[in-house]
């Protein structure tokens, strides 16, 4: 196919090629692995595992605040239960922005 455009291409600066090297990289990656019909399996148990952490830690950190709030200042309230609740509701937060990105990464 004959070249039409006779003027040379500017110079792009070193970052914004080897990004643009990148997404061509990802994209021929793409394509192959439709046209195979490749499907990653452990993507998903990944993903699950990933989750999984995302949202324990924030419970498991809001027990052992709450436990040192309760035996440091005894009240009729249980810091425990709150700030494992909270965490939770952290967690989940995190955890669906999570399944979201990977939404839209595949």
């Amino acid at each position: 196919m004959p070249e039409f455009d006779s003027e040379p291409k500017p110079k792009l600066p070193a970052s914004t090629e080897r990004m643009m090297e990148q997404v061509e990289l990802r994209a021929a990656r793409m394509i192959r692995g439709r046209k195979r019909g490749y499907r990653n399996y452990w993507r998903p148990v990944a993903l699950v595992g990933l989750i999984g952490w995302t949202v324990v830690v924030p419970m498991l950190i809001g027990i052992a605040v709450g436990t040192w709030i309760d035996h440091t200042w005894p009240s009729r309230f249980s810091w425990t239960l709150m700030l494992m609740v909270g965490g939770l509701g952290f967690g989940c937060m995190n955890a669906w922005n999570r399944v979201k990105e990977a939404q839209e990464d595949h």
